[in-house]
């Protein structure tokens, strides 16, 4: 009767201890919907963006990618950002998509523009710059490395 009696005092502070890491996790992780406003970019590719990636700016989270669709008529992809309302953005303002690193995951980058007129819910961002293709890149130094030593 003492040996369960310590098996399920363990089990239920095990239990607890997850409990306590799950909700911190939570907290840090800022997985609650950003609300403000909802603005859309078009790229010419998104290579690594998935719904859910980080908007930032200067480094910080901003906002989050809430959707993506093809535009049919162009054939670039229409990417949803929905941006906090604590900052606000010129209407000439520009988004990239930018990696965290080799390995990392990719985000996109927003950098203000010096309009006075400011992008409201709805509204698109004009300039933008498409993931950059690193393989490929790589292919074409190794290959150009390769053909003008002949």
């Amino acid at each position: 009767m003492d040996n369960s009696f310590v098996e399920t005092l363990v089990g239920g502070i095990v239990i607890a201890i997850t409990a306590a890491f799950l909700a911190y996790g939570y907290s840090v992780s800022d997985l609650g919907d950003v609300s403000g406003i909802e603005v859309t970019a078009e790229f010419d590719r998104v290579d690594g963006l998935a719904t859910g990636s980080d908007v930032r700016m200067s480094g910080i989270k901003i906002g989050t990618v809430t959707a993506q669709s093809l535009n049919t008529s162009n054939y670039f992809a229409v990417v949803t950002l929905n941006l906090t309302d604590e900052v606000q953005l010129p209407t000439d303002s520009s988004a990239k998509i930018t990696s965290e690193g080799l390995l990392g995951g990719n985000y996109v980058s927003i950098t203000p523009g010096g309009s006075e007129e400011m992008l409201a819910s709805g509204d698109e961002i004009q300039f933008t710059q498409g993931s950059i293709d690193l393989i490929g890149l790589v292919g074409q130094a190794v290959f150009s490395a390769q053909g003008g030593s002949e």
